[in-house]
């Protein structure tokens, strides 16, 4: 089974550097999982590896989309894979708990997204009758995941079926790990961590953040991600310059705790205070991951 690393946490807290010094350290490249980062000219809001720290080490999935194209997490979840399938051991820097997710587990996205009118398709039918009709198509249907009074499950999994000829539980191996993954969660006291949140977004502003989300804007591009959605209103004249800083912060503060909150509770991750010593830190890591490589 091909080892995985993936380094995350909340911005500011030292991603970067790290997953630069444990490549180096164990001879392996870096697949950045940042959403945003694929895109060219979306650089400074992404917070991207500087054109210098993509020179020490490989970096993967970085400025590969132009900023109108779209690209999915099953995009990223295809990306990704190809590149782990091609080495023994990679390491994957950022990322949402879902973007990681896809990747390391038996994750499908075969099926298209839930249609808002399929209901309609069976509004005669009563809970029963509709279950009914769902045993009959699908008579393997497992009865202890899938109860009758679920109407919504129960009309998701006759959609899946007519869609793609899957039973839905094809589709239920989000907990099957398809690599040997260590996830390195950076931590912090949320009061430093929203500290030093609240520093990176006054960086990034200096280093011209505005002007790279007013470029895009007058173009007509719109990037849905923190860091520039917040900007639309002000350029529409609804909001203060002032009100969008706030706004992009609190935005920030607010991921960075349902981001801990998915890593604690949906996947087996390492956690380590990100505010101690860097050399103490970086060590540790280190010592661990090797453990855990040669088990």
């Amino acid at each position: 089974m091909k080892k995985v690393i993936v380094v995350v946490g909340p911005t500011a807290v030292g991603k970067t550097k790290l997953s630069i010094d444990l490549a180096k350290a164990l001879n392996t490249s870096i697949i950045s999982g940042d959403s945003v980062a694929v895109y060219k000219g979306l650089d400074i809001g992404s917070a991207k590896p500087t054109k210098e720290e993509q020179k020490e080490v490989k970096h993967y999935l970085i400025d590969i989309r132009e900023p109108n194209d779209t690209y999915s997490v099953a995009d990223f979840q295809a990306d990704a894979r190809k590149i782990i399938d091609s080495s023994d051991l990679s390491l994957i820097c950022g990322g949402t708990g879902l973007y990681i997710q896809s990747v390391l587990f038996d994750y499908e996205f075969e099926a298209s997204k839930r249609s808002l009118d399929y209901s309609k398709k069976y509004e005669a039918y009563s809970n029963l009758e509709l279950y009914s009709l769902l045993l009959e198509r699908d008579p393997f249907i497992d009865k202890t995941k899938l109860h009758p009074n679920n109407r919504k499950r129960v009309l998701r999994a006759l959609e899946v079926l007519e869609e793609t000829n899957k039973s839905i539980h094809s589709f239920d191996n989000k907990k099957t790990p398809l690599y040997d993954y260590f996830i390195v969660y950076l931590s912090m006291d949320r009061e430093k961590l929203y500290e030093r949140i609240n520093q990176r977004v006054d960086i990034m502003l200096n280093e011209g953040l505005l002007d790279e989300v007013k470029s895009l804007f007058d173009k007509g591009i719109y990037p849905h991600a923190i860091g520039y959605q917040e900007f639309i209103p002000y350029f529409n004249n609804l909001i203060t310059l002032t009100t969008a800083i706030e706004e992009i912060k609190k935005n920030t503060r607010h991921l960075a705790k349902r981001q801990e909150t998915w890593f604690k509770n949906q996947m087996n991750s390492n956690f380590y205070d990100a505010s101690i010593n860097y050399n103490d830190l970086f060590n540790n890591i280190l010592s661990d991951i090797k453990e855990w490589y040669n088990k």
